[in-house]
């Protein structure tokens, strides 16, 4: 049986698009599925899926959306009801891909119903806003997104080729075998370059017990990931010990990863052992955009296009307590430990973000609200020590050998 390629898009405004891609993916052999998610017009073909079944498992009907002449409100039932679709479609298994092409509307619509699949389904996206923040659209996903470079707008001598060899990469990833690798237990590790020691050496100590560590650049976008794939239950515990994204998340720093850091596996019930990993820091993009309000703070140029800003007492006592209530929660195994020589590789004794005071008001929040069932282990070493990787992974092993 033909592998199926379910197409989302609007037929009313880029059915014509639609139609020649269509028809390049039916000549490779596979079997395209068609979704139509355009609201004001009638659609250029005959879709699997019309717009008014998206409407619907979106929570509203095509008539009502048509009636309220609402752009805004028209994209957010559309968007909802594509993700419902396409994960509908994927538990039935009529889905092998997903393709996609639009403007900015339809790049949000269409990227939600891509965002609703697991990883490795092959997902292509091509869009008018491939080449600026992408971020909203891929989320933590594997979307490959391709700039359209013309309006999606017809079928023309630059989209020809667009279009085509969008297809093409479609259709090599469907045709790609993957090869089976050793499968081993996977434990999450959370990472920043001020922590890259230490995760190295705890790495090497897991894997000499046949562990595999898959480790997460904490930049926002890998913390939001680690996050997504603890809850799709990849991972069967979490060395979360680069927690940095909290202090991002509270100053208003660039690397955010959301509310739902540090929660995830708390709730999922599975071992974690967490450390203060670089909350002596907050990052901003080059020294000129720091906010106003900070340009007296401490800061250090990590490279051309990074730039740190050293968290404070009262910033570290909020983000004791935001430590605390989100590991508060947890329905598993938990240990926090606190290096006493410092969070960081910069935050060392004689380095330029040691801050003895500040680090005391962080384990003083911790040691005051955090719940007492759950140890907090402090240790004489920098968190880049050996000593620290060998108490946070003896832990580990602890915690795994009464699993």
């Amino acid at each position: 049986m033909s592998k199926i390629v379910v197409l989302f898009g609007s037929l009313d405004t880029k059915g014509k698009d639609y139609a020649f891609v269509k028809e390049r993916i039916e000549e490779k052999g596979f079997r395209a599925f068609v979704v139509d998610v355009g609201v004001m017009g009638e659609p250029f073909f005959k879709p699997d899926i019309n717009a008014d079944t998206v409407a619907k498992a979106g929570g509203e009907s095509l008539v009502s959306l048509r009636q309220k002449k609402d752009k805004g409100h028209a994209m957010a039932v559309m968007t909802k009801g594509a993700a419902e679709i396409a994960k509908k479609i994927y538990a039935e298994g009529n889905l092998d891909a997903i393709f996609g092409m639009g403007g900015s509307a339809g790049t949000a619509i269409i990227s939600a119903a891509m965002r609703a699949l697991p990883l490795g389904v092959p997902k292509v996206l091509v869009s008018t806003v491939a080449s600026g923040d992408t971020k909203p659209y891929v989320g933590t996903k594997d979307i490959v997104m391709i700039p359209s470079i013309v309006d999606v707008a017809g079928v023309n001598a630059i989209s020809v080729d667009i279009y085509s060899r969008a297809v093409g990469a479609l259709t090599g990833m469907m045709e790609t075998e993957v090869p089976e690798i050793e499968s081993k237990p996977l434990i999450a590790a959370s990472m920043f370059g001020n922590t890259t020691k230490l995760i190295e050496q705890c790495k090497e100590i897991m894997e000499v017990e046949n562990y595999e560590v898959m480790v997460f650049h904490a930049t926002g976008t890998g913390g939001m990931t680690m996050e997504d794939l603890i809850e799709n239950d990849y991972f069967i515990a979490a060395l979360d010990l680069t927690t940095t994204e909290l202090a991002d998340e509270l100053c208003g720093g660039v690397m955010s990863a959301g509310p739902r850091r540090l929660t995830t596996a708390g709730l999922k019930g599975i071992p974690q052992v967490v450390a203060p990993g670089c909350l002596d820091m907050v990052n901003f993009w080059a020294i000129d955009t720091v906010p106003e309000k900070y340009k007296n703070r401490k800061l250090y140029p990590w490279n051309p296009n990074v730039t740190l800003m050293r968290t404070n007492p009262e910033e570290n006592t909020k983000l004791g307590q935001i430590m605390a209530e989100r590991l508060n929660q947890s329905k598993g195994p938990t240990a926090v430990f606190f290096p006493l020589k410092g969070l960081s590789q910069l935050d060392s004794p004689g380095e330029d973000f040691w801050w003895p005071e500040a680090n005391k008001a962080l384990l003083y929040a911790l040691k005051e609200n955090l719940r007492k069932d759950i140890p907090l282990i402090e240790v004489d070493a920098n968190i880049n020590d050996a000593e620290f990787a060998k108490a946070v992974t003896d832990k580990m092993f602890e915690f795994l050998s009464k699993r």
